[in-house]
């Protein structure tokens, strides 16, 4: 329940290669990329003991005619002797090649470490991670381990990363027919993912909607790369797709350049169609000289807060500017939403006290602000025009000062619980200055308004009567607005509430909003998407990171597990989830292309 308490040198070794399988090498194909790198060798390995692709003969080839085009030889072979340091030492990258089982002796396990750890090159393509489970190091080589996967079928492939030669010709999205695996653990944490699937666009998906397929990382002096695509032998003859292994062998090989450091790899600009609750409410002793806010529910900060999850900063101070606020501010630019939406209690509160501080952290990060006129004492419809009024006068020149260029030019000014005032008539003299919007979905309780949103952390994941907001919204010229949450629970801030609570389900909660709000045919085709919250702990609604390791003894949650992410990774997890619906609405509300994309899927495999 929302309440608000009293104050409320590429690797380059030139020994003699072991010749160990013809590497016949056919001409370069037609729209070849060429690679200005000196000469090198790479050493293609497809040895199986286990499940054998029958694509192995085509990708061979393919990797072949890639060497033919652009200035390296290939050695195939399946003989695992050649795993040897003085046989390694001759080549610049090893291409694991939909390999399966156990492949190598542990004197061939040491010789393949040894190298990469050196400076060498590894590549991986498909079934290479359904490999070696009998050397506990090469899940760290290669990424992550197969777990499963669904039938063969078409699928989007989200790209990440535009900027790594294997992916930086690709579009943001494309889809295509493969087998797409499923891992035993999300490697986000220790790689640059490059591609990720979108498990909505096909059925079987089991990587709770976070789900890399490609990616790239550093190992010690060496560099590894691989991608879960590659099991259809059409595959091999999509030029996409062979741009995709050229640019992943190119970077093993250390014969071009990436970035393929641990992390999310650089955003897209932020959209100030997304908004983010924010609530400057809470205080401690060393700043603002007492306890504000996290006490709720009669508990004892610091290590007892009225909140289910605890806060990856402590209890801080709103106050805190040059450390909370800052921090919140590179972690909102962090999840891709471009606008918060101050919680704001009237004239002279002390949120209102903050407003222009934290303003000024917002400009430095490019967020903006929007406003959250709560139910304060008083609360009035001419009281609000008043507000409108104030915050105008006095913010309205400042540079975080949101205003939405698509709807005139206006700020906006959400008005939670709206219907407790029946009469709104006096808004009628900011309509064409402010967008105002109604917290509800009832079309006859907007008159005045100038759109709606919903708030409810609940709500989202069934959106009772958000197509028809939507659908009246943009009929009459309003804004839509619906909010989405990845969970809801107070029952430590609120004691002994009865009120309805929405588990996280491991991040399955937010995606289930986001996909309703995102939905024509369930969200209404929103114009903006609000969501509750970035830091409303006391009902456990936040984005904002969330201690892995709160104090024990008070039965706090954590994001463990949120999107496959455990430990210190997921305290993050719901920023970059974020990120990513970010980019999705934005996608969805592009232009459509003029001409089609000019590179076809591949048909189907069997």
């Amino acid at each position: 329940m929302r309440s608000r308490p009293t104050r409320h040198t590429r690797h380059i070794a030139r020994a003699a290669a072991l010749l160990l399988g013809a590497a016949l090498l056919a001409p370069a194909p037609a729209g070849a990329v060429t690679s200005s790198a000196d000469p090198y060798d790479v050493l293609v390995f497809s040895r199986t003991a286990g499940f054998r692709h029958d694509s192995i003969p085509a990708g061979i080839t393919a990797i072949q005619e890639l060497g033919a085009g652009n200035g390296f030889t290939v050695t195939a072979t399946e003989d695992a002797g050649a795993f040897t340091p003085q046989n390694l030492a001759g080549y610049e990258a090893v291409v694991f090649l939909n390999t399966t089982g156990d492949v190598l002796d542990t004197a061939q396990q040491d010789a393949l470490s040894a190298y990469v750890g050196n400076g060498g090159g590894f590549a991986g393509v498909h079934a290479a991670a359904d490999t070696e489970y009998d050397w506990p190091e090469y899940e760290g080589l290669v990424g992550a381990r197969f777990k499963s996967h669904p039938a063969i079928q078409r699928a989007k492939v989200v790209t990440e990363d535009h900027t790594h030669p294997a992916t930086s010709h690709l579009d943001d999205n494309w889809t295509r027919t493969d087998e797409w695996y499923d891992y035993r653990t999300n490697p986000r944490r220790n790689v640059r993912v490059l591609q990720s699937l979108d498990e909505s666009s096909y059925t079987g998906g089991e990587m709770g909607g976070d789900h890399p397929i490609t990616w790239c990382h550093p190992q010690q002096r060496g560099r590894s790369f691989y991608t879960g695509l590659g099991h259809t032998a059409e595959s091999y003859g999509d030029p996409s797709f062979r741009r995709l292994l050229l640019g992943g062998i190119q970077y093993a090989a250390g014969a071009v350049a990436a970035d393929c450091g641990p992390g999310t790899p650089p955003k897209a600009a932020s959209s100030s169609d997304v908004h983010l609750f924010y609530y400057p409410w809470y205080g401690n002793p060393g700043t603002s000289g007492g306890w504000r806010h996290w006490q709720q529910g009669g508990n004892t900060p610091p290590d007892a807060i009225g909140a289910d999850l605890y806060p990856k900063l402590g209890p801080y101070d709103s106050g805190d500017i040059s450390g909370a606020v800052e921090q919140h501010m590179r972690w909102i630019e962090r999840s891709g939403a471009g606008v918060i939406v101050y919680s704001w209690w009237g004239q002279g509160s002390y949120e209102d006290s903050l407003a222009g501080r934290v303003m000024d952290a917002a400009a430095r990060h490019g967020i903006e602000v929007a406003w959250h006129i709560e139910p304060y004492s008083g609360r009035t419809a001419a009281s609000v025009v008043d507000d409108i009024a104030h915050l105008n006068g006095k913010y309205g020149n400042h540079p975080a000062h949101y205003r939405d260029a698509a709807h005139g030019n206006r700020p906006a000014f959400y008005v939670f619980e709206s219907l407790r005032i029946q009469d709104w008539s006096a808004l009628d003299t900011v309509r064409d200055s402010a967008i105002v919007l109604a917290q509800t979905t009832d079309t006859t309780k907007v008159a005045h308004f100038g759109g709606l949103y919903t708030y409810d952390g609940i709500a989202g994941a069934t959106a009772p009567g958000w197509k028809q907001a939507g659908d009246y919204a943009r009929a009459n010229g309003l804004v839509w607005s619906p909010s989405v949450a990845p969970g809801y629970i107070d029952d430590r801030a609120v004691p002994g509430n009865t009120t309805p609570t929405l588990g996280r389900e491991n991040g399955a909660s937010y995606d289930l909003e986001w996909s309703n709000a995102l939905d024509p045919a369930i969200g209404g085709s929103p114009d903006w998407v609000s969501v509750t919250s970035f830091n409303e702990w006391h009902e456990g609604s936040p984005i904002e990171p969330a201690s892995g390791t709160p104090p024990a003894g008070h039965g706090y949650q954590t994001y463990d597990g949120a999107y496959g992410r455990t430990g210190a990774a997921a305290e993050t997890a719901y920023l970059d989830r974020t990120a990513h619906w970010v980019e999705q609405f934005t996608q969805r509300r592009a232009p459509a292309p003029a001409t089609p994309p000019t590179s076809a899927p591949p048909s189907a495999g069997r």
